[in-house]
């Protein structure tokens, strides 16, 4: 090991005893505890590849592989300590320090498990050759490749035009094409602290959705009434995570930008803070401020992170015009005619006790459509068959990892319990899962771009 190796794993052994000794002090134990496992989850991972690329980079590159590991290590450092007193800062900051540092937290967790996979290739190796004999280097530029290429993929939603249908919401087979996603068990699935969801199967579908790679045109409303369709526009912003990634011009920007076109409706399913801004009193208020001049048609449900700064959330989506719905239902009139709008609370234990209280509360009463907002897809599975004709969600942010950038709908939660991203169906019922605005610190969608879209949906004939 050279000098410098030596000095840069002495300089990572001070940023993971010191950052967390230094927030116990500041923030208290339960934040030391988040740093030093963050840390130790990257760090020494970060420094095994950064000293096989020393070895595989020609020697005039290697100064500046040198300087910006130092850079990133030190990044880190300032920010998680900024953290122990989280608010947004200032663009030099967040620039020049929040974002290096999650570049580079991120890298070294996915180094972490790129050696455990390189582990049995390296033995492998090592004891055909005599233990004489490693890897190739080029292979441990895989980890920091990725890390950038993720940064591209999350820095920027894909801003699409989602159009599909709800015409014979009764039918298992629509005209979308339907592919065969999951099938779940509830017999099997016990709810954290509740009663199983219900005893029979619950099959999940994917449905196929048309999607345009741009804000399409809306089309005139004479002509979408002359044609007897009747289709319903809607913006939903899930999950921005007002950061450090997403500062307040930047999510204000997309907010103006998907609603110059009028929508019919703008519904809000959560995830609306990070620490950041959770500690900046206002901030929300002025990302949202673009939606006050919709009042009226703008509703909201909480995310689980918006629990950690639950007061901050309403008073700025109230400043905003934006209706927060906690357990309740609205019916709201639209250009379409009356439709009904339920709200779900986020829960992280008892959900199917949760979702039976409110559907409890709030039967179904007419004919009218009725949408509900429900932050986590994963419990589309306890909404009674007939409940909602569609459900807004979000949460998954799109399963972060996955070929949806090549144009394929897989990603690491395909055929898993949770609805990844796009529309789905249960028998009657139907789930539009959003890839989220943004992403919550680390840069890690990789293949999953985020959406900044606009809905068109095609409600059934008006019964009333």
């Amino acid at each position: 090991m050279s000098a410098v190796e030596a000095g840069l794993w002495i300089l990572g052994a001070a940023t993971v005893s010191g950052v967390p000794l230094r927030a116990w002090i500041v923030r208290g134990r339960p934040y030391a505890l988040f740093t030093l496992i963050l840390l130790l989850l990257s760090v020494p991972a970060a420094l095994v590849v950064h000293g096989r690329l020393r070895g595989a980079l020609p020697p005039a590159a290697v100064p500046w592989l040198d300087a910006t590991f130092v850079w990133g290590l030190v990044a880190t450092t300032a920010h998680l300590l900024a953290l122990a007193e989280p608010r947004l800062r200032h663009a030099p900051f967040r620039l020049g320090i929040s974002v290096p540092a999650m570049v580079f937290l991120s890298t070294g967790a996915l180094s972490l498990v790129w050696l455990a996979l390189l582990a049995p290739l390296g033995a492998i190796v090592a004891l055909r050759a005599g233990g004489l004999a490693g890897l190739p280097g080029w292979l441990y530029a895989v980890p920091p490749v990725v890390a950038l290429a993720s940064v591209a993929t999350s820095s920027r939603p894909r801003r699409e035009t989602v159009r599909f249908s709800l015409i014979d919401p009764d039918d298992h087979a629509p005209k979308a094409t339907i592919s065969p996603l999951a099938t779940v068990n509830s017999q099997h699935i016990n709810e954290p602290g509740g009663p199983d969801a219900r005893a029979e199967d619950f099959e999940l579908r994917r449905l196929a959705v048309t999607r345009r790679r741009s804000y399409a045109p809306r089309p005139r409303r004479e002509d979408a009434r002359a044609a007897g369709r009747r289709i319903l526009h809607v913006v939903q912003i899930t999950d921005p995570h007002l950061g450090p990634w997403q500062p307040v011009h930047k999510l204000a920007r997309e907010i103006e930008r998907l609603c110059a076109g009028e929508p019919d409706l703008v519904l809000v399913t959560g995830d609306l803070l990070t620490m950041e801004s959770g500690g900046t009193p206002g901030a929300l208020a002025e990302a949202v401020a673009p939606l006050r001049r919709l009042t009226g048609r703008t509703f909201a449900v909480l995310g689980n992170h918006d629990h950690e700064a639950l007061d901050e959330v309403r008073a700025g989506l109230h400043a905003a015009g934006v209706r927060l719905l906690v357990d309740e239902e609205v019916r709201v009139e639209t250009r379409l005619g009356p439709i009904r709008i339920l709200g779900a609370d986020w829960r992280g234990r008892k959900r199917a006790e949760h979702l039976q209280n409110l559907f409890a509360s709030w039967p179904r009463r007419d004919a009218l459509p009725r949408l509900l907002l429900l932050h986590d897809p994963s419990a589309f599975r306890l909404v009674p068959p007939g409940a909602a004709d569609l459900t807004f969600s979000g949460h998954t942010h799109g399963g972060q990892l996955g070929l949806v950038s090549l144009g394929l709908d897989w990603t690491v939660l395909s055929r898993t319990r949770w609805p990844d991203h796009g529309l789905f169906a249960s028998g009657p019922n139907r789930l539009y899962v959003h890839r989220g605005t943004g992403h919550y610190g680390f840069p890690l969608r990789i293949g999953v771009p985020g959406e900044a879209s606009r809905l068109e949906i095609e409600l059934p004939p008006r019964t009333e």
